[in-house]
């Protein structure tokens, strides 16, 4: 499919090229270092025990978010990860608050750096963005 897309912003090029040479390997790179295609993928699957009872912070805009922490068994060696969670949808709010602390859960979301002003200065913190949640 990449390769597709390349062949086709290199004809896109060359139709746009104008009749000076010169000017034609200009456009054309021009042209590919405009068009760059961007590959990112923000996209995780966690499966944890979550940590407490959720809770429900107002934020100053009035947007209601429910955050958990979730408790994740490392693999390669001893401990776990606590990550924070982040339900911000109607549907993953009503979700998160019906969690009970030990349950078993799968998450699928986006992981976010969260930024704030605090008596201190700036703050900031990463947090998981759940879009799904559900019981295992």
């Amino acid at each position: 499919m990449i390769t597709s897309l390349i062949k086709g912003v290199n004809k896109l090029a060359t139709k746009t090229s104008v009749k000076n040479p010169a000017k034609k390997v200009s456009r054309k790179t021009d042209l590919m270092e405009s068009e760059e295609i961007d590959l990112s993928l923000n996209d995780l699957l966690l499966r944890g025990r979550v940590s407490a009872t959720a809770t429900t912070k107002e934020l100053p805009s009035g947007d209601k978010v429910v955050e958990f922490r979730l408790i994740i068994t490392r693999q390669s060696r001893e401990g776990v990860d606590t990550i924070d969670i982040a339900a911000w949808s109607a549907k993953s709010r009503r979700a998160a608050l019906s969690l009970a602390p030990d349950e078993w859960v799968e998450i699928s979301g986006a992981i976010h750096r969260r930024f704030w002003q605090s008596p201190g200065g700036l703050a900031s913190r990463w947090q998981v963005e759940a879009i799904e949640i559900s019981r295992l």
